[in-house]
């Protein structure tokens, strides 16, 4: 960003390795600042300051809240070699030149800076700003941003420990008693970087009437804090759900994948930006408050090298589903449908028992029959009867006809005896 005149053509601050994304504690900043000019002007100074600081804005009702926390500042006056001063000190610039003036400072050692920032209520910033002073001219600016990324290594013993905890929570409906809902949930570790796998296991049991829902999200909590108040804006970074749970059931979770999404890295060392996530596990209850887990997560740079934890994890979470899919699968030969006993039909239509408020997929549940897809009917034209059936068959159709036979002719002799007994005696 630049203030241009009609007298400057370039005025621009150039860092050394463009490329580089991003600068770590301790290291240097170099760079120069360009000048062209499209006609003579006197330049009694350039300076170069580099600042780095945290600020913090927001309203409460009518009052706004802002505060500050600087952490870098370097100053220097950057002079031309070769060119020649008057007595004031001053140089005059050229149009056709190109004129460059060089500058680098160090930043402080690891640990003293703050991670580079930018958040709903607050920002990290740091930038180098150009300042080309003028004799009884208004002073002109120029200005470059960089970023700052503070290491933060998860591979400690505390984050590389397993961490986890349980909830319940009692249900009632009208103030009677329903049941109760309970989770507990356990992870490997707290430490984790962007693109990591969260392996989740976890148990979950309903009790109550009510059909409820469990799901996990990772959460991230922004904290501002200004002139003695504080801020809190959380965001649902990613999620997953699992299975419904019907009364008198329980589920559970082994090895439950979340992925971590492309995320900044925790921000801990900030006096008034904190950047905080956590895990959270959570039961959804219809008409009810969610049973709720959190479990604090640290998102650092230096991660563990590389992701064969987490990939193994995810094959034996992938390999205990199919397991449990398979046990759960129907045989390769169905049964006779005469053997069938039981029905899969549900005895009422498919209406919505309640809707979710979390809009995470953004459908409502549904009670629905079991998935397992039966084979249709054989065609009646295939069907083949057995030799011994069909003789079986043809034994019995004989028989009742020789017995329809003997039927008739009873019913003859009958009727000629009786007409005998009724002929007049003479």
């Amino acid at each position: 960003m630049v203030a241009m005149t009609k007298r400057l053509k370039t005025f621009q601050i150039v860092l050394s390795d463009p490329s580089k994304t991003f600068y770590c504690g301790g290291e240097k900043v170099c760079g120069r600042v360009e000048v062209e000019v499209n006609e003579l002007t006197r330049v009694s100074a350039v300076k170069v300051v580099a600042l780095g600081c945290a600020k913090v804005e927001y309203a409460k009702g009518k009052q706004r809240c802002r505060q500050e926390a600087e952490y870098l500042r370097h100053e220097e006056v950057l002079s031309l070699h070769d060119q020649p001063k008057d007595a004031d000190g001053s140089v005059v610039l050229r149009p056709g030149n190109k004129y460059e003036y060089t500058f680098g400072f160090d930043l402080p050692d690891q640990g003293q800076l703050v991670s580079s920032y930018k958040g709903k209520f607050g920002y990290v910033q740091y930038y180098v700003k150009a300042k080309l002073e003028r004799p009884l001219q208004p002073t002109l600016e120029c200005k470059k941003c960089f970023e700052v990324e503070e290491p933060l290594d998860v591979n400690t013993p505390d984050l590389l420990s397993p961490t986890g905890g349980s909830k319940e929570k009692k249900v009632t409906c009208m103030f009677i008693p329903d049941g109760q809902v309970s989770l507990n949930a356990k992870i490997d570790r707290r430490g984790f970087c962007e693109g990591e796998d969260i392996c989740i296991n976890a148990k979950f049991e309903n009790t109550c009437s009510r059909i409820v829902v469990p799901k996990a999200a990772i959460i991230a909590k922004h904290t501002y804090q200004a002139n003695g108040r504080t801020k809190v804006f959380r965001q649902k970074l990613s999620s997953v759900r699992g299975n419904h749970i019907i009364s008198g059931m329980c589920d559970a979770w082994q090895g439950k994948t979340i992925r971590v999404p492309k995320i900044k890295p925790s921000m801990l060392s900030c006096n008034i930006i904190r950047v905080e996530y956590a895990l959270m596990i959570y039961v959804h209850i219809p008409g009810s408050e969610k049973v709720i887990l959190e479990l604090p997560l640290v998102i650092g740079t230096a991660g563990l090298g590389s992701r064969s934890n987490s990939v193994s994890s995810q094959e034996g979470s992938v390999s205990n589903a199919s397991q449990s899919w398979v046990s759960l699968q129907m045989p390769s030969n169905p049964p006779s449908y005469s053997d069938m006993t039981r029905d899969v039909r549900l005895d009422q239509p498919l209406t919505p028992l309640l809707c979710d408020c979390d809009d995470i997929d953004g459908s409502p549940i549904f009670m629905r029959s079991p998935s397992f897809q039966f084979p249709s009917p054989p065609v009646f034209a295939e069907v083949r009867r057995s030799t011994g059936f069909c003789a079986f068959l043809a034994a019995a159709g004989t028989v009742l006809k020789v017995l329809v036979l003997l039927r008739v002719l009873q019913t003859e002799e009958e009727y000629n005896g009786n007409n005998v007994c009724m002929l007049p005696v003479c």
